[in-house]
């Protein structure tokens, strides 16, 4: 059996494993890890969290942005210039 045949890790809730009865939208270190660098939240499918955490998470992302702790999107810098050499 070839090591691209095995099944891919089962994730496990981080919320679920350390039994965490809330999700604090001002505790931004712990929000952070589960958003993009755009600043989207990332899928359960990549996050491994359960559809109830996730959801809570969410929630949490939402009251975290509306009161400005993280920001709804980060703006993109490119290094690319056009032909007027604008950036």
């Amino acid at each position: 059996m070839s090591d691209y045949a095995r099944k891919p890790r089962r994730k496990y809730c981080a919320f679920c494993k350390d039994s965490v009865e809330y999700i604090d939208y001002k505790d931004v270190n712990m929000i952070r890890k589960f958003m993009t660098d755009r600043g989207k939240i990332k899928p359960r499918r990549v996050s491994g969290n359960c559809a109830q955490h996730q959801h809570v998470l969410a929630t949490a992302i939402k009251r975290a942005r509306e009161m400005a702790l993280v920001p709804y999107a980060v703006p993109v810098i490119s290094g690319r210039v056009d032909s007027r050499g604008r950036r």
